[in-house]
């Protein structure tokens, strides 16, 4: 049976501009909508009658590009544990409901435009150290450098991250350390990332704190809710190769 929702969206013209809740009606809705195609249907009636539709960011639509970045209803990518918003679908709600619907909170997130913020930030942290830049050579036999199996787990656990920024959203500090962390992490396990691992973790921190991310207190808001669980852990690690990159002046 479809479902009539009341949806409280976040509309803002610009990053200047003043923005306000609006109250917008979702009739006959499928319970086996994603959340994105209902934003979709909504806009498709909103433009119908001559009413500017809803900016939200979308890419992929499969829980890999990490751009469906919305608050619903004060959680980061919604209620479902381990979901981004383009997999969370309307049967997590139920007829009636009021779905209040923001995007990301943070002072180094600016909103561009209703449900859309600039993550800029991130590729800038990225830009900082998040790469291996020794020249290898040709590419090497699968088996040329041996990884022991729990190291390239990790290293995956960590390269699972999708920077969609829900660990920032969520964070009452705004810190971006999961993130950056995770970041730090694939290569921290891989011989490859050995040569700039500390150097890489003093650069990519720094250039967090000067995007104006707030600092880690421990709330753990962060790893609830990353859509791909990365652990933080690895929050103790980057902590740790940053202390040995200030002691050993990298």
């Amino acid at each position: 049976m479809n479902m009539n929702i009341t949806l409280h969206v976040w509309r803002q013209k610009g990053p200047d501009a003043p923005g306000r809740m609006e109250i917008i009606q979702a009739d006959d809705i499928s319970p086996d909508m994603s959340f994105l195609e209902m934003l979709d249907l909504v806009n498709e009636r909103l433009e119908a009658i001559d009413i500017e539709s809803i900016a939200f960011d979308h890419d992929c639509r499969e829980g890999i590009c990490g751009m469906c970045s919305l608050v619903v209803n004060g959680i980061a990518h919604g209620p479902e544990s381990a979901t981004t918003v383009c997999q969370l679908h309307m049967r997590s709600f139920k007829d009636g409901d009021a779905v209040y619907i923001e995007p990301w909170r943070a002072r180094a997130f600016p909103v561009i435009r209703d449900l859309i913020v600039d993550r800029e930030a991130f590729e800038r942290i990225q830009q900082a150290g998040g790469y291996v830049s020794i020249n290898c050579g040709g590419s090497p036999d699968a088996n040329a450098i041996l990884v022991p199996k729990p190291e390239a787990d990790t290293a995956m656990d960590a390269a699972s991250c999708i920077g969609c920024g829900a660990c920032v959203a969520s964070c009452p500090n705004g810190s971006a350390m999961l993130f950056v962390a995770a970041k730090i992490g694939q290569f921290a396990h891989l011989p490859q990332g050995q040569p700039e691992r500390f150097r890489r973790a003093r650069r990519m921190v720094e250039q967090m704190e000067t995007e104006g991310f707030g600092a880690c207190t421990n709330h753990f808001e962060c790893e609830a809710s990353c859509p791909k669980e990365v652990p933080i852990k690895f929050i103790s690690e980057m902590n740790r190769d940053f202390i040995k990159a200030v002691l050993k002046g990298e």
